[in-house]
């Protein structure tokens, strides 16, 4: 080890993920412990072990401090470009009558952040933060402040588990990315976000509650991932930059979203009495997915540029009856989509309704030339009546790929493939198998022309 290059030592030190097992190192040799003050990044998760020996009478004496741990290897270090400190998993199960009082894992308390933040703020870039929920979601967090204020360079903030206050939280113009997640926000409307991260060109918000009528007003951002814990009155986002959302927000009363370079959009959206939205003329792909979807397309104000479609149902509802299939409710809304993927609880609903109830009159589905769908199979027969008719009547189809659920046996599935093969020979076809909550498996040399 001696003999090597000290650079690239200082390579393998950087490329070690857990700065425990990097501090263990400098006990090795010498050159290693001469070479770690010139480490640039510290990742530090506290594990369910370290926390239950700390509080062990047999082993708390033994057991530094969490935070003494982390300040120590902070002091230890030349720069400090990027922290990532936090709680592992295992830890988030413990009960709040397990904690009481303690704050040794209150990660996001502004005396512990002040007592660190002067030494790396004049070069830290990014900056992850997973707090301990339990000690920290009933106590008010003002991190942001001297944050804000001391870390100039910062580009990325990332925080977990929180309480935060934007109490004289100054505008960080060089931050461009921003993770909030299950955190809550003493900011209703998301003003003080946008005021004091104005140039963020990424933006994820999951679980983040407090908010009433929340706004994203960002000239520069490019993608937003916002997952909703609560039911906002209105929801509005204007992004003049923004080519990436994925918005999941359920019952909103309000939803405005002006983002005219949309790309690419992902929404999950039960209903909305004023659903208000930009020309997208540039939206290609575009992942529905509702409750009741049927609702949800009678009020949705776009459509037409949509190339690559998938659709999702989390409920299944019975066709009899209703003048348009979901199929069709689909087609007429994105009419010139030429890829669609559809889930198990669409491919129902299409299933109940075709080809028994279809009329001369029915889709167009001339511009379809994929077609992706999550099979249950209840009745071998209706399933492939209908994978026949999607076969003739679309005259542009060039591939097909059929997952059909673990639970079906082995027999039918075989026979599904057979049948299918038999019927076309113009199409690609492709099989695999799916799982709720697995990834797709797929047959072997199942991409093939028949």
């Amino acid at each position: 080890m001696d003999n090597l290059p000290a650079s690239l030592i200082l390579e393998i030190l950087s490329r070690i993920e857990d700065s425990a097992d990097l501090v263990r190192c400098r006990l090795v040799s010498k050159t290693l412990n001469s070479l770690l003050p010139e480490v640039r990044s510290i990742n530090l998760q506290c594990s369910y072990s370290r926390y239950a020996k700390s509080r062990s009478a047999l082993t708390s004496g033994v057991v530094t401090p969490f935070k003494e741990a982390f300040k120590k290897l902070v002091f230890e270090l030349n720069v400090v470009e990027a922290i990532t400190i936090g709680v592992e998993k295992p830890l988030r199960s413990v009960s709040y009558d397990d904690v009481e009082d303690e704050v040794d894992l209150f990660l996001s308390d502004v005396n512990f952040i002040n007592q660190w933040l002067h030494k790396v703020c004049g070069d830290l870039r990014s900056l992850s933060i997973s707090d301990f929920w339990v000690q920290s979601c009933w106590r008010r967090s003002y991190m942001l402040s001297p944050i804000s204020s001391f870390s100039v360079k910062l580009t990325e903030l990332d925080i977990k588990n929180a309480w935060l206050s934007f109490d004289d939280v100054v505008p960080m113009r060089n931050l461009t990315t921003l993770t909030l997640e299950f955190v809550r926000l003493d900011d209703e409307n998301l003003e003080k976000l946008n005021e004091c991260f104005p140039c963020l060109q990424n933006l994820n918000l999951i679980g983040v509650g407090g908010l009433k009528d929340p706004r994203i007003h960002l000239m520069y951002l490019k993608t937003c991932h916002w997952l909703l814990s609560n039911v906002p009155n209105s929801i509005s986002v204007t992004a003049p930059c923004m080519v990436k959302l994925t918005l999941k927000c359920v019952k909103p009363n309000s939803l405005l979203i002006k983002t005219p370079l949309l790309s690419t959009l992902h929404l999950s959206l039960d209903s909305a009495c004023n659903f208000i939205a930009g020309k997208f003329s540039l939206l290609e792909n575009l992942h529905l997915e509702s409750t009741n979807l049927r609702k949800v397309l009678a009020i949705l104000p776009f459509g037409e540029s949509v190339t690559t479609l998938t659709a999702v149902s989390s409920r299944w509802h019975a066709s009899f009856g209703v003048p348009k299939s979901i199929l069709e409710l689909l087609l007429s809304a994105f009419p010139n989509v030429s890829s669609l993927t559809l889930t198990a609880g669409i491919w129902s609903e299409i299933e109940s309704y075709f080809p028994h109830e279809c009329s001369e009159s029915g889709p167009d589905m001339t511009t379809l030339k994929e077609i992706k769908a999550y099979l249950t199979i209840n009745e071998l027969g209706s399933t492939l009546a209908t994978i026949y008719f999607l076969l003739d009547n679309c005259s542009q189809l060039q591939r097909m790929t059929l997952l059909v659920h673990s639970d079906v046996v082995s027999k039918v599935t075989y026979a599904l493939v057979s049948a299918c093969k038999v019927r076309s020979d113009k199409v690609v076809w492709k099989w695999g198998i799916w799982k709720e909550g697995d990834e797709d498996t797929w047959f072997p040399d199942s991409s093939i022309s028949y």
